[in-house]
Order: C-alpha cells, then structure tokens, then sequence
C-alpha cells in the first residue's frame, strides 16, 4: 500500500496490476451495492454519478486518518489555537514531491511550533530551513514563511477561502490553491494532481500514466465530474485523491481493492505507458549535492568552505560540489558569511 503524496509518475517500468483477475460479476456484496460500476463515459451524466458514488464510498470506508482532516486533528496536533485551514495549507504544500510518510511528522513539528500563520511569520528563515529537516525542496520551506508573512499582513492572519486570493500567496500555485479551497473550506473547487489524473486516465482514458503535461481537454473532463454540491465536491475530490495514493498507485495498482467493475485501462489489457518521459536519478545528482550541504549546515551554526568539502563523496563529479553550493547561495537557502557559510538569518 502506497502513502505517496503529490508524487511525480515513475521512472521506473510499470509493473502489472496485482492481481491480475477476470472481470467481476455486476452484483458484489460488499459494504455497498453500488460501488461496482462500468468505466464511466465522462458525458454520461448516469456513469459520473455513479463513479463519484463509487469512489466517495470508498473514501468513506478506507480514507487514512490524517490530522489535518479536520478541526479537532488540527487542534489535538497543535493545541487550542492551532488554526485548520493553516493546517491543510501545510500539509498541502509539505506533501507535494514527498511521501506522507515523511510528511506526517514534520507537520506535526510545525503545528505545534507554529499553529498559526502568525506564529510563522515571526520565525527566522534559519529555524525553518532547521525544521524542514528531510523533506526536500527545501525552497518550499521559504515560499511558507513568505506566505505566513503575507496572510498575516494581507488578509489578518487567516489562510483565504478565495482560490484567486490563494493564489496571489508565494509559492502557491493551482493544485494548492484549489485544495485548500476545497479541504479547508469545503468550496467546490477541481482538484488534480497527480494522483487524481492517473486515475481518471485509467478509469475513462485507457491511459497507464497521464501526459507529462496536463491539457484543456483533461481539465475539462475532470470538472465535468466534480458534483455540484460544494460539500460533495470537497470529498469527491479527497476521495479520488487518496484512492490514487492507496490503490491506483503509479508503479504497483491493486486492482484487486478496486471497487469499480471495469476501467478503460483494464478493458484495453493494461497497455504499457506511452509517453516519453524524463528520467532523473537521485544519486549523485546535483539534487542530492544540494541536500547534502543543507544537511550540514542544520546540524551546525557556521561551516568553513573547507568543511563543507570535506563532506564530498570521492566519486562525487568534478565542480559538483561548487555548482550545488552556488545554487543554494542564489536561491537564498544559504548565506556566505566572514568565516564560511550558514543558514540565512
């Protein structure tokens, strides 16, 4: 079972569905009698209801319980002022590119430190970097203490509602604004990230994995599904979401936890991905240079150019080790000072 977050598509070859399995009877006996449904033609008002009616009763059966769900997860992870909209605006964020596993703890760490928006403003970039710890993309860490700042000054300490006003916030872009319409206030809103476009790729597109690039046709085909009551819609869009994470996972789909009959993808014999995509290890990337030097600026104040080299591989390529630090100078996650080199302040 997966707990992937907002995750790109793999690298790695898709392996079959497991397991592979002749098509169901119509008729299951299950929680629900209606959670078996046929591969939905997106025009067919009928099918989307019924594969919306599928999905949200899984949602309602298997959905992990994740704090920043709702409120009262919010407030028992970050006590009574530990606001629940600022706390799915954090997880959203922390969760893209990274697995929930490692999402989870961390965010619990910054509820508790920072359960408002406030509370983060007024932290150094230094304690944030620090707090990041192994989450990677740690220029994510600076585009929430920017926003912190701007919800505090802009819009009096509270995370907006508006998806247009969510995006005017640093670092926020349409998924996040969209999901947090959608999570924290219960606004309809369509939600796609990866996750929810593999699906409904599989499910009404015969497609392994999405495009690279989403496009017109895909979003208007999402929205099309989206039902029209908000609080449905909220859901719908959770439930999508975290079957993908948990059952039609990009590499290893369990067809078998599948509640729907049928699907464009199975119906077509599981054809194999498509489309080119860019394939990118992480070790002895640039990537893993960039992390390696952060890793020892948070464990320590100060580093000297010297130190921080000593911690270079041997089989490390030539000028890594300065490209990766003059990334990180220009980025502002590092400040050069008179001694070395440290966390900016």
């Amino acid at each position: 079972m997966s707990d992937t977050g907002h995750v790109s598509e793999p690298t790695a070859p898709l392996r079959p569905p497991h397991p592979a399995r002749p098509p169901r009877p119509p008729h299951r006996t299950d929680r629900t009698d209606r959670a078996g449904v046929a591969a939905p033609d997106p025009a067919t008002p009928a099918a989307s209801s019924a594969l919306v009616r599928a999905l949200t009763d899984w949602f309602d059966a298997h959905a992990r319980p994740l704090p920043w769900r709702s409120a009262a997860g919010v407030r028992a992870a970050g006590g009574p002022r530990a606001d629940h909209a600022w706390g799915v605006f954090l997880s959203e964020v922390m969760s893209q590119q990274t697995p929930i596993s490692r999402v989870e703890p961390i965010w619990r760490e910054w509820i508790r430190a920072w359960p408002t928006p406030a509370d983060l403003a007024a932290a150094t970039p230094a304690e944030v970097l620090r707090s990041w710890r192994h989450l990677g993309y740690p220029r994510r860490a600076l585009r929430l203490l920017e926003a912190a700042a701007a919800i505090t000054r802009d819009h009096g300490g509270r995370v907006p509602a508006a998806e247009a006003d969510l995006l005017d916030l640093p670092g926020v872009g349409a998924y996040t604004a969209a999901a947090v319409s959608a999570f924290a206030f219960g606004r309809r809103s369509v939600v796609l990230d990866t996750n929810v476009r593999r699906v409904l790729g599989r499910v009404t597109g015969g497609l392994a994995l999405p495009r690279p690039h989403l496009r017109r046709d895909e979003q208007r085909g999402a929205a099309a599904l989206v039902p029209a009551d908000p609080a449905a819609a909220a859901t719908w869009n959770a439930a999508v979401m975290e079957f993908g994470a948990l059952v039609c996972t990009a590499a290893a789909p369990d067809c078998s936890a599948c509640p729907l009959t049928s699907c464009a993808w199975r119906e077509a014999g599981y054809p194999a991905d498509v489309f080119r995509r860019r394939r990118q290890s992480w070790a002895g990337s640039d990537r893993q240079a960039r992390g390696r030097i952060m890793a020892q600026l948070r464990e320590s104040p100060e580093r000297t150019a010297a130190e921080l080299a000593a911690g270079v591989p041997a089989a490390a390529p030539a000028g890594q080790h300065e490209r990766a630090l003059a990334s990180l100078l220009a980025d502002g996650l590092v400040a050069q000072v008179a001694g070395g080199y440290r966390l900016p302040s």
